[in-house]
């Protein structure tokens, strides 16, 4: 088991590496020289030593965009919004949602006696009436069938649902999702209730898609081929197909952003000559690198190693782990891949005050301003959840200020966060915002969420040749040059769908047309090597599970690696 503490340690180790001017940065390095706290917790070190820090052969640059001023939405100290800005004016429409759209949902709900679990980049409109009918479900219930979460949660959610007595799930999300909710369900003993998707099309997503192509396939082949004792861990925002089909290439364990790091370490504690293979985000993967490189190059000894890290690791082991670390070129996710290098220029010069919030799949260059401010409390780098626990820690803290203060005019007070994560977010963070000014009798405090959108943007025009047009009207808010500040495979998911999906089931005279809303059934029936494709894909995420619960590795899993299966 592994042990991690000392946030100040981290940020000696995260100063020491941030500390370069940033003339000595360069996107095409990719050079990653702070880590975030929710990979490591925090980690310990010296800054008595020099080092150097590991560069890698960059994978597909972030574009570059020009921009100064970012759109933004800001809550009033009354809980009221405000937009600036046509991106964030399409945003903030919907965030008051419609008495009569929340109330139809609510009611087709719960006729059809059925939970919804969405993730939080969903469509904003439909984020906005899913909220509104939560806080109704608490309100007269105490329990709400309405679930807004991250991909791994959503599966958590489904199951509580199932075991208060829903018989249909709505899973709002991409493919990938709606198989994992489904599998988590069925691992629990509710494989029987049915999970629906909003559309009967295919619901894609960048990052997944890179991981289903067969340069995937011959990657991990060769690994194999090359190396023993190989162990694939894949990010969890992947399809059940590709977790099978690697499974069955080499033994595969799921991870999370939050347990990425962890799950390497017990993995190479267990097994000294392990071989890792990292995919398919192609970001996080060499942050990963970069941050085992900057313990060891920070002057980190065998005790403190033991001691903040993991307690059967050294120094000799740490650069085996890392240097034993393949990770695969070729993924990135569409959102966060828009946040290069122009972004952080503009970020630098004009919000200086600023709090700045990223993802951990955004690239080097975003992920190093967010370190920089995380140093003196003024940001963060992690996934959804902690972006949301950040700004609303951020927030409460600054409404408990004012409310204590003897000068109400010194004590106004504007927290400005840039949000470096998909736009979709922005629904629970005002959600969480208001709930905290509301339960304050301080009004003094506003919150700016400001959103690094391109001044090039475009947006999709309803044809079949899935045409872009300039401007950023309620969608996508995408750049030709190749991100977006909202995922357009996410919005596939919108109001009438889930109205749709819910009157289907009420009437039960479309079981047809249901079936077409089910997860992808691409591996129903079907072996690879004479093994049940769906436990194979199930197996990966099974092997997680337990080491999240255990803190060690299944023993069927280091058997699998080690070749010494009975």
């Amino acid at each position: 088991m592994f042990r991690i503490n000392s946030l100040e340690r981290l940020r000696t180790v995260s100063r020491t590496l941030c500390s370069r001017s940033s003339r000595s940065r360069s996107v095409e390095s990719k050079e990653m020289f702070c880590f975030p706290k929710i990979w490591t917790g925090s980690v310990g070190v010296s800054t008595q030593s020099s080092f150097s820090i590991r560069t890698f052969s960059a994978p597909a640059a972030a574009y570059n965009q020009t921009v100064d001023i970012f759109p933004s939405i800001v809550i009033g100290s009354d809980g009221a919004l405000s937009a600036q800005g046509p991106f964030a004016e399409s945003q903030a429409q919907y965030l008051r949602p419609d008495e009569e759209a929340v109330n139809s949902l609510a009611e087709r709900l719960k006729r059809a006696n059925m939970g919804v679990v969405a993730h939080y980049y969903m469509d904003v409109e439909l984020q906005g009436v899913l909220t509104s009918i939560q806080k109704q479900q608490l309100k007269e219930t105490n329990a709400s069938r309405i679930a807004i979460a991250d991909s791994l949660a959503m599966g958590d959610f489904a199951v509580k649902m199932c075991q208060e007595g829903v018989t249909s799930i709505a899973c709002l999300g991409v493919d990938f999702m709606s198989e994992s909710v489904a599998t988590i369900m069925s691992r629990n003993g509710f494989g029987h209730i049915p999970v629906y998707r909003a559309t009967s099309k295919h619901i894609g997503c960048s990052l997944a898609e890179s991981a289903e192509k067969d340069s995937y396939r011959a990657w991990l082949q060769k690994g194999k081929e090359n190396n023993e004792n190989v162990l694939h861990v894949v990010y969890i925002n992947t399809s059940l197909e590709t977790k099978a089909v690697s499974n069955s290439i080499v033994p595969t364990i799921t991870c999370t952003s939050s347990n990425v790091m962890a799950t390497m370490l017990q993995a190479a504690a267990e097994v000294p000559n392990i071989t890792i293979m990292y995919g398919p985000d192609t970001y996080m993967g060499h942050n990963l690198v970069t941050m085992f490189s900057a313990i060891l190059d920070a002057g980190w000894d065998d005790d403190k190693i033991a001691r903040d890290l993991h307690p059967k690791h050294t120094r000799q082991s740490i650069q085996k782990l890392r240097d034993s670390i393949n990770v695969f070129p070729h993924g990135n996710c569409v959102v966060h891949h828009m946040f290069g290098n122009e972004v952080v220029n503009a970020v630098r010069e004009n919000y200086q005050d600023a709090f700045v919030t990223a993802h951990l799949e955004v690239p080097g260059e975003m992920f190093e301003i967010a370190m920089e401010k995380s140093l003196d409390g003024q940001g963060v780098v992690g996934s959804t959840s902690d972006i949301l626990k950040f700004i609303s820690a951020k927030v409460a803290s600054a409404v408990k200020e004012g409310a204590t203060s003897t000068n109400p005019i010194e004590s106004q007070r504007r927290l400005k966060f840039i949000l470096g994560t998909e736009a979709g977010m922005v629904t629970s963070i005002v959600k969480s915002v208001q709930d905290i000014l509301s339960s304050s009798s301080s009004n003094n405090v506003e919150t700016e969420i400001v959103f690094p959108v391109s001044s090039e943007a475009v947006t999709g025009v309803d044809d079949d040749q899935m045409g872009v047009v300039p401007g950023v009207s309620g969608g996508e808010g995408c750049s030709t040059a190749g991100g977006c500040a909202t995922c357009p495979f996410m919005k596939m998911n919108d109001l009438d769908a889930l109205s749709d999906i819910a009157d289907m089931v009420i009437r039960k005279s479309d079981e047809v047309k249901l079936k077409s809303h089910l997860p992808p059934q691409r591996l129903l029936g079907m072996k690879i090597d004479g093994k049940d494709a769906i436990d194979l894909g199930s197996e990966p995420i099974i092997y997680m599970r337990h080491f999240m619960k255990e803190k060690f590795m299944p023993n069927s899993l280091v058997q699998q690696i080690t070749g010494k299966c009975s």
